[in-house]
């Protein structure tokens, strides 16, 4: 008889470290004793030899997956468990967890959806709480079923990033300081806060967002267990909430019909921002902007940033889907290309205004995924004044146009990105422009095409930066003076 110790008894590397080993050994399940959790192994156990794990043994993805799982679990046999489900597949049975109806198989499975279960409910009912040192620093307490502490810490630190954190239960606790997680022994109740600030917010946001129409007391208890209640400070409103759920359903059935709203509601024009003529005062008109219908399904008007006295100013296409979210140009996969083609064009972005021809996301929605979708003219026409207000604020000396669509608004339909890539034009106030390609169209090339494609973009640009630097532009394009007409801060209003 061998004696195997798996420390900590949650560990899915300490039990495999220990399984390959027996099972290099030889050892078969009847003859391994597993120690840990606590429990004390046979006394006239002999114990497993360190070296004899050297081999590997390679088995399904799915076994790995599943013992990631039942190692989590309380029960003292699962170590064993799992030790036979690999000594069967690694003589012979290499289909073992596809036949559902095999008792270690159906045993193993009801251990992993335990974990699971226990796992999805410390996802959901963690509540944090301000620790009251300041700092930006919360504390929560949470009674888990299982060890799925170190396999949950990982969710938590991606969720809450910005935050420093701590979670105790009664056997663990990990903290996150903003750049790593740390484990720890185990707490109690007393050392996390019972209640901070925000409750009172909270509690009336949820009182606020209770559809007592849809109210499954049943359900709601499976789901969300009494046992969970004590750490959730919208539980005290749940008594009444339920109390009152049919009255409230009541004056919903006879409260009379409303029209549906817009979900952006049009401002009145009497209150609309003043136009002083500067950059804050279009972005204020343009946050409001109707002309096209991108509006209605994007988040946001995503405006230009930079200096606002900038030399050269940079102009893409539209906003995709990270700068719809964040309201900033140019901080998507393409705009993370275009930092790193700047740095090494020798140009300091932050010394450059950018922005973009078209100011909402237009895209396709595909599930969960929305797909950028190129604008067409209208839309280009609709954003122009918004472009002009740019321009005409900033007064650059020069501009990169970004894409086709760029290139189009600041020089008109007729422009050929192909033929005239890289060449410099006279726009509006004498100022020298060039176009190149989008960040994105780099991106999308294939593996042996984009290297190529990308030294293009930087050497373009670093044309671009150069000339910025020196003041001095390569000789224009002979008859290239097209494009934007005169632009000043004061005649910007006029229709484009």
């Amino acid at each position: 008889m061998y004696l195997a110790t798996v420390d900590p008894g949650w560990s899915l590397q300490a039990w495999r470290d220990r399984a390959r080993a027996a099972l290099a050994a030889g050892v078969p399940p009847e003859h391994l004793q597993w120690d840990s959790d606590a429990q004390l192994g046979l006394a006239l156990a002999s114990p497993l030899p360190d070296d004899a794990g050297a081999g590997r043994i390679n088995v399904p993805a799915s076994l790995v997956d599943l013992a990631g799982a039942v190692v989590c679990h309380r029960d003292p046999g699962r170590h064993a468990l799992l030790y036979r489900l690999l000594w069967r597949v690694a003589h012979g049975e290499r289909r073992l967890l596809e036949r559902a109806t095999d008792p270690d198989v159906v045993a193993a499975t009801a251990l992993a959806a335990a974990v699971r279960r226990d796992s999805h409910k410390m996802k959901a009912f963690v509540r944090f709480r301000e620790s009251g040192d300041g700092g930006n620093a919360y504390l929560a307490w949470f009674e888990p079923d299982h060890w799925i502490v170190d396999r949950i810490a990982p969710f938590f630190a991606k969720r809450f990033a910005g935050m420093r954190w701590a979670i105790l239960t009664p056997y663990r606790s990990v903290r996150w300081d903003g750049d790593a997680l740390a484990f720890g022994p185990g707490g109690l109740r007393a050392d996390a806060p019972a209640e901070d600030a925000q409750e009172d917010l909270w509690r009336t946001y949820y009182a606020n967002i209770f559809n007592p129409a849809r109210l499954n007391p049943t359900m709601m208890r499976q789901e969300m267990p009494q046992k969970y209640w004590k750490g959730l400070p919208e539980a005290a409103l749940l008594p009444s909430l339920l109390r009152d759920a049919g009255t409230r359903v009541r004056d919903m059935a006879e409260r009379e019909a409303q029209a549906p709203r817009r979900r952006i509601p049009q401002r009145p024009v009497e209150e609309g921002p003043a136009d002083d003529g500067s950059l804050a005062a279009a972005q204020a008109l343009a946050a409001d902007c109707r002309r096209c219908p991108l509006w209605e399904p994007a988040t946001r008007t995503v405006w230009g940033e930079g200096p606002a006295d900038a030399r050269l100013m940079i102009i893409g296409e539209q906003p995709g889907d990270a700068e719809d979210l964040t309201g900033r140009p140019f901080v998507g996969p393409a705009g993370t290309l275009l930092d790193r083609a700047l740095v090494d064009a020798g140009i300091d972005r932050s010394s450059a205004y950018m922005t973009n021809a078209v100011k909402h996301f237009r895209f396709q929605q595909r599930g969960k995924v929305r797909l950028h979708q190129r604008p067409d003219a209208g839309h280009v026409r609709a954003c122009h004044e918004w472009l002009q207000r740019e321009i005409g604020t900033v007064r650059p000396e020069l501009i990169v146009c970004l894409g086709a669509t760029a290139a189009s608004a600041v020089f008109g339909a007729g422009f050929s990105l192909t033929g005239q890539r890289g060449v410099w034009h006279t726009v509006g106030n004498g100022v020298r422009a060039m176009a190149t390609v989008h960040p994105a169209w780099v991106l999308r090339q294939p593996a042996a095409a984009r290297d190529a494609a990308y030294r293009g973009l930087v050497g373009d640009l670093r044309t671009a930066g150069e000339a910025a630097a020196s003041g001095h532009v390569a000789p224009i394009h002979p008859g290239a003076s097209c494009g934007l007409r005169h632009v000043a801060a004061s005649d910007s209003q006029e229709d484009p």
